[in-house]
């Protein structure tokens, strides 16, 4: 609870589980609007699925559960044409209490429509879906089945995450968690707009299969990103939170 004083303190009779969950998201729900946060799970060696896209599922159930109070914490949740198609993501909250957040799909060429608009986020009703589409594509009928579509420009490598999180924020959209795929990923902590980062890693390998995060590196290992990080276990898995804005 929050005292006079405006300082959060825990009641002592508060459980080792309502701490450590305590621990976990209190940062979170203290940042404001305009936060944008991502979510990935890997093996080791820093796989997110199999060489042939299977990626259910790389961590275990106290993961998915983390994944899921996360999107009941945000107001939006995106995810690149890739994953749409490849994984026919739902993006509700339905393993704890909490509101559906609205799901956006990066579809700049349209690819996540032509071959997936059969799909969960697309046709369920389940919660209010955004198609962002280059200002160029042909969207045919992706105004059908409650789907809205935003035009945004777009470059040879997708949409400038910035100008996406401001078209979101412009529509109510302040607190916007980034699930997947790594390539989506990347390029948002690329364009640094990532407050927070959290890294799943299961105790598993996969020696080869879809990688995680991927960006352009340093060249000396002391120019590499060391953000504030605080570890969390998750049953048989370990949960990375990276604090990006820290320092």
């Amino acid at each position: 609870m929050q005292g006079d004083d405006g300082v959060w303190q825990w009641h002592e009779e508060a459980s080792p589980e309502a701490l450590r969950l305590a621990a976990l998201y209190t940062p979170l729900c203290l940042t404001g609007p305009g936060c944008a946060y991502a979510q990935l799970g890997q093996s080791i060696d820093g796989f997110i699925a199999t060489r042939t896209g299977h990626a259910n599922y790389v961590t275990g159930e106290e993961d998915r559960l983390h994944l899921h109070r996360l999107r009941a914490l945000s107001d939006a949740v995106l995810v690149g044409a890739g994953t749409t198609i490849a994984d026919d993501p739902r993006l509700t909250v339905r393993a704890c209490p909490g509101v559906n957040p609205v799901r956006v799909v990066l579809d700049p060429r349209g690819r996540a429509w032509e071959q997936s608009r059969g799909t969960h986020v697309f046709t369920d009703g389940e919660a209010r879906t955004l198609r962002i589409v280059g200002e160029d594509t042909d969207t045919g009928t992706a105004g059908q089945d409650g789907v809205e579509v935003v035009r945004l420009p777009r470059g040879e490598s997708g949409f400038e995450p910035r100008l996406v999180l401001e078209a979101l924020a412009s529509r109510g959209m302040g607190r916007v968690l980034v699930e997947g795929g790594g390539a989506t990923v990347s390029g948002f902590l690329r364009a640094d707009v990532l407050h927070r980062l959290y890294v799943t890693v299961a105790p598993l390998l996969l020696g080869d299969g879809v990688p995680g995060l991927r960006f352009p590196g340093p060249v000396r290992m002391g120019e590499a990103l060391r953000p504030r990080t605080r570890f969390f276990p998750l049953g048989t898995d370990m949960l990375f939170e990276l604090d990006l804005r820290a320092g």
